[in-house]
């Protein structure tokens, strides 16, 4: 790397903790919180999920984006894209002067030693990241922890002969990003999105399903020259932090399952791998809503989050599975 670059702040949090408090506190909150987590007016009665709210890395995150305003006032501040999946957030940069990069598909290629960037909570492919560096601009770095934990498993992968099957959204900037990992190390990389397609791939490995028909429907989701026949052979897995828990660790149940099918019990050390890739808040939170369901005798829930929030999407549909629910981007 031969730009300047922010990794572990700017010296400033004393600074900006005024702004964040102003913009993010809530007396409220901490009222229902100190009653036991539950509010009460006449007939209504509201309960508080034990754990919610922006996660460290979220904070962490927000609180870098304050912190490289504060610190470069005369200069212009980027962000490759929304720096979380929350509307107020990404609203409230945009009042502070920050641009954003993904409003203009050109506008990275003018950028240079007097441009500072914000790398988002979800990371940045390692294209991006290179261009950047090229570029010589100023770069914050506020790519969460367990995102970068991801990232090393797949590089862990990759260098292994190990292919990415990585549970996540193609769509989302965290998986684009974790699968630009893998590449970069010189391995290969499958997503599925869900157990429907997972079982797809659990078909192949068992020796079921057409190669033109599987590489159809994973197109746009494996990396380039990808060849199911080989690269199936040896797979670890690995995940989007904010996927539904759940449902990745009964993808890895599968997954697991159909190796030891085509290749043994015996062999599975050497074509399986699989580390706990799952971010420890988005568990908290989705527990949590779990034992409000189980515990609490609500009538409808009520989550609020980014409309584009894999984390909040999920706990949406978690809720909506047993209860009415609504999800609520913004008040």
């Amino acid at each position: 790397m031969s730009s300047l670059i922010f990794r572990k702040g700017l010296d400033l949090k004393h600074a900006v903790a005024g702004m964040l408090a102003d913009n993010y506190h809530s007396a409220l909150v901490d009222r229902i919180k100190a009653d036991d987590f539950v509010f009460r007016a006449g007939r209504l009665t509201l309960h508080l999920a034990r754990e919610f709210g922006f996660c460290y890395g979220v904070d962490r995150a927000v609180d870098y984006a304050y912190q490289t305003c504060e610190r470069f006032p005369d200069r212009n501040v980027f962000l490759t894209g929304e720096i979380i999946h929350n509307p107020h957030v990404n609203e409230k940069l945009r009042t502070m002067g920050v641009r954003f990069l993904a409003d203009d598909p050109h506008a990275i290629h003018s950028l240079g030693p007097d441009d500072v960037v914000i790398l988002p909570a979800f990371g940045v492919t390692v294209a991006t990241l290179q261009q950047l560096d090229r570029q010589g601009c100023t770069l914050v770095d506020t790519t969460c922890g367990s995102v970068l934990n991801v990232w090393k498993n797949v590089r862990r992968y990759a260098e292994g002969g190990y292919t990415s099957i990585i549970h996540g959204k193609m769509w989302h900037e965290e998986t684009r990003a974790t699968a630009s990992q893998a590449a970069a190390y010189g391995g290969k990389y499958l997503v599925v999105f869900d157990k429907t397609e997972a079982g797809m791939v659990c078909d192949y490995i068992r020796g079921h399903g057409g190669r033109p028909a599987f590489l159809e429907r994973f197109a746009r989701a494996a990396s380039p020259g990808f060849e199911p026949d080989g690269d199936l052979q040896r797979i670890g897995l690995a995940n989007q932090t904010t996927m539904l828990m759940s449902e990745s660790m009964e993808i890895g149940d599968l997954m697991r399952s159909a190796m030891v099918e085509r290749y043994g019990e015996a062999a599975l050390a050497d074509r399986y791998q699989a580390f706990d890739t799952i971010c420890s808040a988005t568990q908290d939170r989705q527990d949590a809503v779990v034992a409000l369901l189980r515990d609490t005798p609500v009538d409808l829930m009520i989550v609020i989050g980014g409309y584009n929030s894999s984390n909040t999407a999920n706990l949406a549909r978690m809720c909506a599975a047993s209860r009415p629910t609504f999800h609520i981007a913004d008040p």
